[in-house]
Order: C-alpha cells, then structure tokens, then sequence
C-alpha cells in the first residue's frame, strides 16, 4: 500500500496520483462541509481509491456523510476521469486513531501519544513515539518515554498516527458530546 497525502501549505506533501485526485475532491468536500484528510490508492488493476474525511465543525462523520460524500466525490471522479478503466471508492472517517497529516492535527491532538515517521534521521532515528509537547509554525516537537523532547520540521514527516489510549477516547468523546458511563 502506497499513501500520499495532499499538497498544503499545511498537510504533508507528497506527488504524484494520490495528490491530483485530492485536488480534484478537496473543493467538493469543502463546500459540503468536510475536510480532506487523506487520499490513498491501492491495487493496480482495479484500483480502490480511499478518502478520509472528517467533517469541518469536528463532530463526528456518520455513515449518511460517508454516503453523500461517496456520490460527490464519485461524481467529480467520473467527470474529471484521473484514473482510467474501472476502479472502487471508499469513504471514511479519520477515526480516533488517526493518521496527523496537517499541522491543526497536531495542534488538536496536542498532549496525546503520537507514533513518528521521518523522512531524513534524527541522530540516527527515523521513529519515534511520544506525547505531542508543542506545534509552533512547521516545527513539532513530541516528549519521549524517556523525558526527552524531540523536534521536527513538519516537512520532514513521512507519516504519522496517533496512538489509541484511553486519554485519548475520553477527549475523543468530549470532543463529541458523547457522555461516557
């Protein structure tokens, strides 16, 4: 599986298929109310073409957004055409564990467990895991188990999720509204 993720000022960037294809949907998704999260395509012969929104008030993404987004998204997929022959179209939301791929992800989730990527080594790592300690402009910053903190451009992040706790459900649902028993 090959992920990219939209060309931002703000989003991980990367080229190619993936990126054109977010190009395409991101406005459709925008004037209904979601944000693009990421876009990946798998398979070659009939590819599936994977969209992951999360609705742009923060509130949960139900299965009828799923729905709306799918007729939308397969709509300007039909009419603009960037893959030839046939290919399937899922939609998602981002879910609790989810990928961090633009700076206000980071932000959000800002002192919960976040697993790292780099593209280029710090001091010999690429891989890291800790608590999100600060975002400022394109650095990151992430507080290791061991107390130390390590510092990122925003650029050189491969890929990035954060790590399902139970911090992170109980904000997730506050987040939300839901009210846990």
């Amino acid at each position: 599986m090959v992920t990219f993720f939209i060309v931002s000022k703000s989003l991980i960037s990367q080229t190619g298929l993936e990126r054109d294809i977010a190009n395409l949907v991101a406005p459709t998704l925008e004037d209904m109310g979601y944000e693009l999260v990421r876009v990946s395509v798998l398979g070659k012969e009939v590819p599936t073409i994977q969209i992951m929104a999360d609705k742009a008030d923060g509130s949960l993404i139900s299965i009828e957004d799923c729905e709306a987004i799918s007729h939308a998204v397969g709509a300007v997929m039909d009419v603009e055409d960037p893959l030839p022959g046939a290919w399937n179209l899922e939609v998602s939301s981002a879910g609790i564990d989810r990928p961090l791929v633009r700076l206000k992800d980071w932000q959000r989730f800002a002192g919960h467990i976040a697993k790292v990527e780099l593209e280029l080594p710090i001091e010999g790592r690429k891989r890291f895991r800790g608590y999100i300690y600060s975002v400022e402009d394109q650095q990151v910053s992430l507080r290791l188990d061991n107390g130390e903190t390590v510092s990122f451009l925003f650029p050189n992040l491969r890929k990035a999720r954060l790590v399902l706790t139970d911090d992170l459900i109980e904000a997730s649902s506050r987040m939300v509204g839901v009210k846990k028993n």
